[in-house]
């Protein structure tokens, strides 16, 4: 396992709860936190966790179900000093790139209506990304890439290997006519390489210091190849 005592990791986490116009919730994908959480934890880095509002972010209902249970997931229901850690994010806006080794977002749809307009947000992966240090997002939230600039002022992703939740598996969960874009599409019109697995498989791909995972199986991958970075 990889070393990262004395390593800071911040994870940020949506605070958008609704999901379009549909009167159902939203929020971060529970898997997406938890597996990343504890693969970081488990090597022994410091992790500060934010979110634009602050306070206790959003959970999506369906990734909380039983049905959605993985091995990181369980070990979250029964971990309260996580859970309280989790109910009091700091705020986004208070938070300095300085004091961290990497950055890392979870998916779930919320980033898509927050995360990816945030202009702190956005300063701070623009931030990390330019200094070289690793910047991890998975599933819907490398939706938080695609305003950000490169260093030579080009969009950060364009010309970059990048994964995300495919147009095929936002068909299959039926929100096609529900989210504000699709993310694979989006990823491309903006010059991102954008990469694939098959739906719901684990897939991950790094370019330089950008880390991105496909969908919640694979956030735990993401995690590895970020600490293998940072090690």
């Amino acid at each position: 396992m990889a070393n990262a005592a004395g390593k800071k990791i911040l994870i940020v986490l949506t605070s958008h709860e609704d999901l379009g116009d549909t009167g159902q919730k939203t929020g971060f994908w529970v898997e997406e936190f938890a597996a990343p959480y504890y693969v970081f934890k488990d090597a022994g880095a410091d992790i500060t966790l934010a979110s634009p509002k602050g306070g206790q972010p959003p959970i999506d209902p369906k990734s909380a179900d039983p049905s959605a249970a993985t091995e990181a997931t369980r070990r979250f229901d029964a971990d309260p000093d996580t859970q309280n850690k989790l109910a009091n994010t700091v705020k986004l806006s208070e938070v300095k790139a300085d004091d961290f080794d990497a950055i890392f977002y979870p998916g779930g749809h919320g980033p898509l209506w927050d995360l990816t307009n945030d202009k702190t947000s956005i300063a701070l992966i623009e931030t990390f990304f330019g200094a070289g240090k690793p910047v991890g997002a998975v599933c819907h939230a490398p939706a938080v890439l695609l305003n950000a600039q490169a260093p030579d002022g080009a969009a950060l992703v364009s010309g970059r290997k990048v994964a995300g939740f495919t147009n095929s598996e936002e068909a299959a969960v039926g929100l096609v006519d529900v989210v504000p874009f699709l993310l694979e599409d989006s990823l491309k019109e903006k010059g991102g390489l954008y990469e694939n697995g098959e739906d719901w498989g684990v897939f991950a791909v790094e370019d330089g210091n950008l880390f991105t995972g496909q969908n919640p199986a694979s956030s735990e991958r993401v995690a590895e190849h970020m600490l293998a970075r940072l090690g």
